[in-house]
């Protein structure tokens, strides 16, 4: 018997809620706003790329049950954990590429939020997944693939490939250094305006004070408080970065960091993308001939927006809480997978047991 019904259309919680019809079967009207906002709640209650993922992989899981003629709904664990089994064998895409432990994972996580939103709850607990997905971990499991720390003399470096006599340049080098000393993820650094509550899509805002700047941040743990003082010179100060940015660029209210056309002189009204964050710091850091002992292409792989981050929790010398702090991490665990190679070997243990 064929079991294709392949359900790819966005989940009731990205759009499709309704509001209850009363006995004559009409929609009071103001329920059907409070519908409308519940959406855009909804919709807020996770961020755009979470989003996106999430809607590729169910579309991905979508495409191979209908090549196998099977249902997408409703959710069966035996379906799941064949897709799970598929996707580490190479034959969930017509490409034959085999997916990493972690993007499996992901894909497992999409699947689940998207039953969960069309209110038919999948149980990831159950043999037919957890069991497999076990097996999965322990023959493909490999050491998380993490970007390089970016240390301030490749920052340095970096900031002297950028142009000195444009709006770009001036834009990109503050971009470099905000993300460095507050470390930031590149979506919180594209997502500051210039005030409080100046845009709908904004993600924090800064204040610039005499001893440095404090941003109001909006991340994945909630709102939070980011200290960034002045440099020590003012090549390499971060507030005086921005602030020639925003003199410059005649930026007052709105985005922080915008477009630039009409051949770098004219500054747009819309905020910058996020990857416009990763491709600077790629860019620059090839620019630079940081790590030149790599080849060209794995110096493409080892940076991105993440190396500005994980720069500042490598290099900073100072309590590890002060650094979990500005990361805005929740445990001191996941701050420490940020520190690339600044505590190896400050306590050698060969020796304090006397080899």
């Amino acid at each position: 018997m064929d079991r294709t019904i392949p359900d790819d259309s966005p989940p009731p919680g990205e759009g499709a809620l309704v509001a209850p019809r009363s006995a004559t079967g009409e929609v009071p009207a103001h329920l059907e706003r409070l519908a409308e906002r519940a959406r855009d709640y909804a919709k807020a209650a996770s961020s755009d790329n979470t989003r996106r993922a999430y809607a590729a992989d169910w579309k991905h899981f979508c495409a191979w049950c209908r090549r196998q003629r099977l249902e997408v709904m409703p959710p069966d664990p035996e379906i799941v954990g064949l897709y799970v089994a598929a996707c580490a064998s190479g034959a969930a895409s017509p490409d034959q590429k085999a997916n990493s432990v972690a993007t499996i994972e992901r894909r497992l996580s999409a699947l689940t939020w998207n039953y969960a939103q069309r209110g038919a709850p999948l149980d990831r607990k159950d043999r037919h997944i957890a069991t497999v997905l076990a097996g999965v971990r322990n023959t493909h499991g490999a050491p998380p693939v993490q970007k390089e720390a970016l240390l301030p003399d490749d920052l340095i470096a970096m900031l002297e490939t950028l142009s000195r006599g444009g709006l770009r340049g001036l834009r990109d080098r503050a971009i470099l250094l905000l993300g460095f000393a507050g470390g930031l993820r590149r979506s919180e650094i594209v997502g500051l305006d210039c005030g409080r509550g100046q845009t709908e899509d904004g993600a924090g805002w800064i204040e610039i004070l005499d001893k440095g700047m404090v941003l109001t941040l909006r991340g994945k743990t909630g709102w939070r408080e980011v200290e960034i003082g002045r440099g020590s010179s003012e090549a390499t100060c971060p507030v005086a970065a921005l602030t020639t940015w925003l003199q410059f660029a005649r930026i007052g209210h709105g985005p922080l960091f915008r477009r630039i056309a009409g051949e770098g002189r004219k500054v747009g009204a819309e905020r910058l993308n996020d990857r416009h964050v990763a491709r600077l710091v790629k860019r620059a850091a090839l620019a630079a001939g940081v790590r030149p002992d790599l080849t060209e292409a794995e110096r493409k792989a080892k940076f991105a927006g993440h190396s500005l981050r994980a720069g500042l929790a490598s290099s900073a010398e100072v309590d590890e809480r002060y650094v979990q702090k500005q990361l805005g991490h929740a445990s001191a665990e996941m701050t420490r997978r940020y520190q690339r190679r600044r505590d190896r070997f400050r306590v050698n243990l060969t020796k304090a047991a006397g080899l």
